[in-house]
């Protein structure tokens, strides 16, 4: 007997999709939840605040004033372990700053080889697969391997000889142990009795809110997780970044960390759930980066700027992460003007290109690669939630 045409299995790619792209998951996107300590998060986005200041402000006053935003970059160690007893904590910064300033070196070395514009992208890439698998071997958790590939992009740009590439390291080395003092000094304000559920993945940024729970828990990772995880990382970054350079964007590796990003969900809604945050939450940013590098900011306006949006992030990024990047991506770029220097609107509008292609691909990739056990996890969940 003749079959019609049936609906595809609940868990097939095309179903899956379906649930992917269901207005749904925008709403839940858009859901506010309780952060597990706004008083940890507000002295974490203080200490790297203070760090951000003090080694920035030094440079600027050094025969090293061109590297400030290098310094900056390495005061986000100050970032991780906000949750965790004060003696880890200061493992868990002291291997962030190693994680930041690893990635700086190391590319740029290789931009100083003169190495092609699309294989330094590639090298990029595979190096944020790398950062990945370290940061979940190391678990220094949230916010995870995006920030210590986003130090790594900032490697990107031109370097005048060995001389340079030692200054560039020493800096973000500067900054990784201002922000180990700072915490150091300050961490007995921290509220250290915070109950803070495990992730499910130890690579996972800050917690992803859902509207409705899924009935079951998301897949279980298995031994073989950082591997597979690093293999995904530096595909989606490497797509996304070689997209973004054909186009011919002023900032590809702007859609590496992008995508890098939106994998960084802890499983398929999740991953969903952080595209549509990061680039609403992008375009959002951008405009306010515009509205301020448009006024032709001096070096202590853009740093003030800094500081104030980095405590901004920490404090709402827990509430929901589309609210972070709002502050994130205006200081984001207000870094990167800091270490080398852009035209504002053009910053703008290619961060948001970027970010959107990076989301894309990231969450193109994450469904394609998926396994079966994740894809019958989101149907579950997306009958819930009907």
């Amino acid at each position: 007997m003749h079959r019609k045409h049936q609906t595809p299995p609940p868990a097939s790619l095309t179903q899956s999709l379906r649930h992917l792209a269901s207005p749904a998951r925008l709403r839940e996107s858009l859901t506010i939840q309780r952060p597990p300590s706004v008083r940890n998060a507000t002295i974490a986005g203080i200490q790297v605040a203070l760090a951000v200041l003090a080694v920035a402000a030094g440079l600027h006053y050094s025969p090293w004033e061109h590297l400030a935003g290098f310094g900056g970059l390495g005061a986000l160690a100050a970032l991780f372990g906000r949750f965790a007893p004060i003696a880890r904590r200061r493992y868990v910064v002291l291997t962030a700053g190693a994680l930041l300033v690893m990635p700086v070196a190391l590319l740029s070395g290789l931009t100083l080889a003169g190495l092609p514009p699309v294989v330094m992208l590639l090298a990029l890439a595979a190096l944020a697969g790398v950062l990945a698998s370290l940061a979940h071997r190391t678990q220094v958790g949230a916010p995870g391997a995006v920030i210590f590939i986003f130090a790594a992009s900032a490697a990107l740009g031109p370097i005048g000889g060995p001389l340079a590439l030692a200054e560039r390291t020493a800096a973000t080395a500067l900054g990784a142990a201002a922000a180990w003092l700072v915490c150091l000094l300050t961490d007995h304000l921290r509220d250290l009795n915070v109950m803070v559920p495990a992730p499910a993945a130890a690579t996972a940024a800050a917690p992803t809110p859902v509207a409705t729970a899924a009935p079951t828990a998301p897949p279980a990772i298995g031994p073989g997780y950082a591997t597979l995880y690093s293999l995904r990382v530096s595909l989606c970054a490497a797509l996304a970044a070689v997209l973004a350079h054909m186009a011919g964007w002023s900032h590809p590796a702007w859609a590496g960390i992008g995508a890098v990003a939106v994998l960084q969900g802890a499983h398929l809604p999740g991953t969903v759930h952080r595209a549509w945050q990061r680039t609403l939450g992008t375009i959002a940013g951008a405009a306010i980066a515009w509205a301020i590098l448009s006024l032709s900011p001096s070096f202590w306006t853009l740093l003030l700027a800094v500081v104030v949006l980095q405590v901004l992030t920490e404090v709402v990024i827990g509430f929901n992460y589309a609210l972070g990047q709002v502050f994130v991506t205006p200081m984001a770029l207000l870094m990167t003007t800091l270490a080398s220097h852009g035209e504002a609107a053009e910053m703008a509008i290619s961060r948001i290109y970027d970010t959107t292609l990076g989301a894309v691909v990231g969450t193109v990739l994450a469904l394609a690669l998926s396994s079966m056990d994740e894809r019958i996890h989101l149907a579950r969940h997306h009958r819930s939630g009907r």
